[in-house]
Parts: structure tokens; sequence; C-alpha cells
């Protein structure tokens, strides 16, 4: 009910962790693993004395530390004191209170074909359908309505990532009325999968050979490692064995369904085994939390704030400095991600490391200059090859999902969204190529919206059936075009008989379901597993509005104002130093403006690789943060007796042999102090168009 209760021994005090959470005038102002989860011992003292002249409103005690967050408001309380008074206290945001008086409530949703139930859809007890504190529902559906405590011991045993309705198995909108209602979530993973051993019973294999004559001498449940004796499962079950001796197979079978599968599949059993013919390897989908913070109270940070580049950088800290090696032959770099993936020993958190084993110049350029800018290059046509695979259809830059019965037999698509999820992660650029409708379909955004056949893929078979029946002006022509395209209706089980022209609108957005979702029902399924790697899913999933130009939109063009945003400045402590360095960041401005409109032989893309080594921003933002700092030149002391040369010469000299250097790996640049702008442009053009020519992009 209050929460953990956390004792700090060496300062003589225990807080429960949700009275902590919703005093009023407390924050946290220390890392996680300072005092209580951030909160500071001292902060937790002043509380403490600040809440000891409040007096309660409901139990007239000292001590009241939670306040109404109505300004004019002046009700005081206890949490437990709240609680039984049915205060609102929010677990999000900056965790305020609200009074009876002041508190958020619902609204019915008036619809003539909405009945109200009659069972709390938790617990299944009848329930009066009365909004109130006592009672909510969910803002999606309508259709689920519960019990305050019932929804609150689900959101405890759920946790952030399983937490939704019952019914409609909504997330996104139905945690954010929760926590707008008061109901407490806990950012951590479900109470089941956290219980040590609970699946142990899905790690245990069929063991026994079930051939109608077994020849093994050692019994049927003798099971050699290799040859004639070797136990092969079911493919298609898991639950019936044979050795390869005991059904005369061969001694390279891995692929074998059993005689009731055989029959149920009408002997096409082949066309559905799995061709990988192992374990599928455990993509830590959930092992870092969400970047929601339900559970933080920082003034500073709203939940729900975050740029896909925060939340992104959110999911690196998995990445470990381990590196696995990607071979990649000639062009082949998708072919090359594949076998990636489906290595026995893949793990998506070691560092990819790119090596090519005989790749020419004119695809995959042999003088990268590091091994970062290799991963970058590598990520990025992976990006392009991933595009134009068979999964995927329609123009460029709006793919929508293809069926591709060779891609399903090769798990192709699970494949597909695991090399998205790992690109994404470890610094490649956004995806750009997905469609609305593809989004939509993946991630419900935006949220419970039809699809209509303006949606569908241009210039295919099905498309044009759709069209042409969404086109019929008449009845006439309506069953004319439904005759036509028969086969196609009986198949998405819409071949109904249709007596008026106002019925062919639902008929489309029946076909348009049935073609793009409904058959589609598997590849989407695998794709959306595969873009659990690393929690990128989830993350999406938490923020789907966020996340849509990410999937959706082509990388816009650099601009004079982004690339200067991107770096931090350190100026010198000296004054002399920083003199001659703040004209030189207004000199480095100028340049990039020059670079954007033309005026420099130089393009903003140049100055990004030569900078950081990178062709285009990823997804991820650039890690680490890049940073300017300066180059001075080297002064010498002149004789007595030596001619005293003019100003200009002095800064002529002084300029020359001052070039920038960069370098990529820390994305660290030095901009060389120049007297003149003309001096600085003339050496930042001459640096990076040697860098360029040594380094060329591909544009």
């Amino acid at each position: 009910m209050f929460g953990e209760k956390v004792s700090l021994k060496e300062h003589k005090l225990s807080v429960h962790y949700l009275c902590l959470l919703t005093s009023s005038g407390v924050y946290q102002r220390g890392e996680e693993h300072e005092g209580v989860f951030g909160f500071l011992a001292d902060d937790i003292k002043q509380e403490n004395r600040r809440s000891a002249r409040l007096t309660c409103s409901v139990c007239k005690k000292k001590g009241a530390c939670v306040g109404c967050n109505v300004r004019s408001c002046r009700k005081m309380v206890h949490f437990p004191c709240g609680r039984k008074q049915k205060f609102i206290f929010q677990f999000t945001g900056l965790f305020p209170s609200y009074c009876p008086d002041h508190s958020p409530i619902q609204t019915l949703c008036v619809s003539s074909d909405l009945s109200l139930p009659q069972s709390c859809s938790v617990c299944l007890d009848s329930i009066e359908p009365i909004l109130s504190y006592s009672v909510l529902k969910c803002p999606s559906c309508h259709a689920s309505w519960f019990h305050r405590d019932c929804v609150q011991r689900q959101a405890h045993s759920a946790g952030l990532f399983f937490f939704r309705c019952t019914l409609c198995n909504n997330k996104e909108h139905f945690q954010e009325e929760m926590l707008r209602m008061g109901i407490y979530i806990p950012e951590r993973d479900a109470s089941w999968e956290l219980e040590a051993n609970a699946y142990s019973e899905l790690l245990e294999v069929y063991k026994r050979c079930d051939a109608l004559t077994c020849l093994c001498d050692n019994g049927r449940t003798h099971c050699a490692k290799t040859g004639w004796f070797e136990l092969i499962r079911c493919q298609l079950c898991g639950s019936r064995g044979t050795h390869r001796k005991c059904s005369g197979l061969r001694l390279d079978t891995r692929n074998w369904a059993c005689t009731d599968c055989t029959q149920a599949t009408d002997g096409k059993a082949s066309l559905v085994a799995s061709p990988q013919g192992g374990q599928r390897r455990s993509l830590l989908s959930k092992r870092h939390l969400s970047s929601i913070q339900t559970s933080c109270k920082r003034p500073s940070l709203p939940v729900g704030s975050g740029s896909p580049e925060e939340l992104l950088q959110a999911l690196t800290p998995q990445l470990r400095p381990h590196s696995i090696v990607v071979e990649v032959s000639g062009d082949q770099v998708l072919s090359a991600g594949l076998h990636l993936v489906r290595r026995t020993d893949f793990d998506p958190t070691h560092t990819l490391s790119v090596r090519s084993k005989d790749m020419p110049e004119t695809t995959f350029p042999s003088t990268l200059p590091n091994s970062n800018t290799a991963k970058q290059y590598f990520l990025k046509l992976l990006m392009q090859q991933i595009q134009d695979s068979v999964v995927f259809e329609g123009p460029d830059g709006s793919k929508n999902l293809a069926l591709d019965s060779q891609a399903l037999r090769e798990d192709l698509y699970f494949d597909v969204g695991c090399l998205l999820a790992l690109s994404l992660v470890h610094g490649g650029p956004p995806v750009g190529f997905f469609s609305p409708a593809l989004y939509q379909c993946l991630f419900n955004y935006p949220p419970n919206r039809p699809l209509t056949f303006t949606h569908m893929t241009p210039d295919t078979h099905f498309t044009r059936q759709v069209s042409r029946i969404a086109e019929a002006q008449c009845l006439d022509k309506l069953k004319e075009a439904m005759t036509a395209s028969r086969e196609y209706l009986e198949l998405a089980g819409c071949n109904r008989p249709i007596s008026s022209l106002a019925e062919r609108d639902a008929l489309v957005e029946d076909l348009v379901s049935f073609t793009m979702i409904t058959r589609m029902q598997l590849p989407l399924q695998r794709l959306r597993e595969g873009l659990q790697t690393l929690g990128v899913f989830n993350q999406v999933q938490l923020f789907p509005s966020v996340f849509c130009s990410v999937f959706c939109e082509a990388a816009s063009r650099l601009t004079a104002q982004t690339v200067g945003q991107l770096f931090t400045v350190n100026f010198s402590q000296q004054e002399e130093r920083l003199s001659r360095e703040t004209p030189v960041i207004t000199f480095w401005r100028h340049f990039l403006l020059e670079c954007e409109v033309g005026k420099s032989s130089i393009s903003l893309q140049d100055v990004l690789h030569f900078t950081t080594g990178a062709e285009e921003l990823p997804a991820a933002g650039l890690l680490p943060h890049p940073s300017i700092s300066f180059l001075h030149p080297l002064t010498s002391p002149t004789s007595g007796g030596e001619e005293v040369t003019s100003r200009s010469a002095r800064r002529e000299r002084r300029d020359e042999g001052l070039f920038p250097q960069s370098e990529p790996g820390s994305k660290h640049l030095l901009l060389p102090v120049s007297s003149s702008y003309q001096a600085f442009k003339s050496s930042m053009e001459q640096a990076i168009s040697h860098h360029v020519h040594l380094f060329p992009t591909e544009s």
C-alpha cells in the first residue's frame, strides 16, 4: 500500500517509497544509488522538518507532507490518510496529488451500441457501472470497467512492460489514463518473469523414439550426440521423436515431421518446417527498462519528453565493449548481416567490428579511416539493401510489407526486424522507408484509424481489384467488379450479396483489412519479434508519435544550424586565449552557412564526415557528443635588432601552417585560431578537401 520501506541506519531514518514520492517538498537530486533511490538524506530530513509544522486535515496530527496540487486549496494530509479520504496521487511527472474536490475524473462515453458492464474485468465480481473513485474504465475500448483495488493489484503484478487493458489489450493510452487516475505502475518486469525457474519446464525436450520398431540396442530413450541413433524431434509439434536409423532417414537429416503433423498438413509438413533447425537466441528484448520515468521524481524531466535520439541512447548502456566480427564479401552487406544474426553465438549487445573479405573499392571502400566509420558505412548499406529486399514492396521511401513464402520459410521477417533494431541502437541511420500504413500495422499509430485502399501498395493485383470496387459509381458496376474479383473475395471471406451502393465502403474496408493485416499476420508478428532486439520495439511502442519520423521520413537535409548544434565548444580558461578563440567560433558558424548555400567548395556533408566520420546523422545521435577546442599558433620571441615587420605580415606568418585537425573516434575537432575569416576559410577548405580526396563519401 505504501511501497517499499527503506532504512538508512547511518542517518537513523526510515521512509516508505510512495510516501517519499508524493511528498510535496522533496525531489531526487542525487544519482539512483545515493540516499533512497536518488532522494538525498539531507533533503529527506529537511522535508521532515517542514512537514512537522503542518497539520493533517484528516487525523489532525502533525507531519502532513502531502498537499493538494491546486494552489488555492490548503488541504494537507499524510499519505495513508489521503488514501482513506480518496485523494488521487499521480505517480508521473512531478508526482502531484489532488484532494477529492479537485481530483481528475473520467467521463462516460455515450454510444447507442455500448452496454454498461456488470462485472469487473479483472476479478469478475459484480460492479456498479457508475464511474467514481472506486470504479474506473479503459479509455480505449470503454467496455472494460474495474475496481480501483483490482487494477492496482494488476499493475503491481504486471509491471510497466505487461500492464494493459484486459479486454482490448491497449497499452499506451491505458497506462497514461491509469497514471492520471492515480494507479501506481512499478517500473519493472512482470512478477511471473522475475520468479526463479518459472519456465524451467519449457527447457525440457522430448527424448523418446516413437518409431514402430526401434532398432537401438540401448532402448527408445537413448540419444546419441551424432550418428544414426541421434534423436530427431518433430519440427512442428516437438512432442514426437525418432532415431534416424529407426525411420530410415539419411545421416544428414535435420528436419523431420511426425505422422500426426504430416496428416494435419495434408502431407506438406516440409513447407512449414523451421529452416533454422535450432533454438532461437535470446534477444534481450526487455533487459533494459524503458525511458518512461514513472518512478523518478525530477522537476526537469516530465514523463513523455525526449527526442528519438535521447530515447535510443537510453538503450545504448546495454552495449558492451566485446566485439563481434562481421565479414562482408563484395557488396553482399545484407547477406553478411543475416549470417551475423543467425550465428549461434550472436549477442546483440556486442560491438560490431566490420571486416572485408575481398571487397573491391567500388563497392565497399578499403580506405575507410577507422573501424567506427566502417561500421557506419556498413549500416548505411545494410539499410539500403533491406529496403530493396523481398520482404518489402512498394515505391522507395514508402514500403509496405510483402508476403513471400520463401522469406517465411527462412524466417527472414524476424531477421530483418532484428537487423533494423541492431542498426538503430548501434549508430546506424534512421529507417526512413516505412509507409505510414506499415508503421500503423506494427505500432497502432495513429491509433484505431482504419486503413483505406490508398494505403495499399500501388500497381499490385490486389490493389487493382480493390481500386476497381472502390471506384464503382453504381450498383451494376459494383457487382461487375465483384464478379471479376470473385476468387479474391472468397479468399478474404467477403463474397457476400450486395444490395445497395452504400455497402461498398464497408466492403472495401474489409478487403483492405484482409490484404494488409489478416493475411500478413505472421510476417507482421515475426517482424515485431525481431524489432524487440535490445528493447527497440518496446521503446517505440511507448512513444510511437516520437519515432514515426525515424521509420517513415527520409533523413532531412543538413543545415548549418543542425551541424553547429552538434558541437560543444570548450573555450580556454586564459583570458588572452579566450579573446582569440571567441572570433573563431563566429568564423566557424559563418563557414557553415557558406557551405549550406554553396559559397564554399565544401559541403556540410564533407564537414560532418571530416569532423565525426559519419556521412549522415545516426538515428541515435552521435556518441560521444562532438566537441570543439582550438589550435593556437606557436609564438617565437624576436631579437631586439630584428627588423619590425608590419602587423599584417605578422598575422599572415602566424596563420601559415595552421589547419583544422579532427579525431573522428572521439568526435573532437580542433579549429585553427586564425586572424581573419579568409585565412580560416582557406585552411578549412584545404584540410577538408584533402580528407575528402583520401576518404571520399558516397553521394
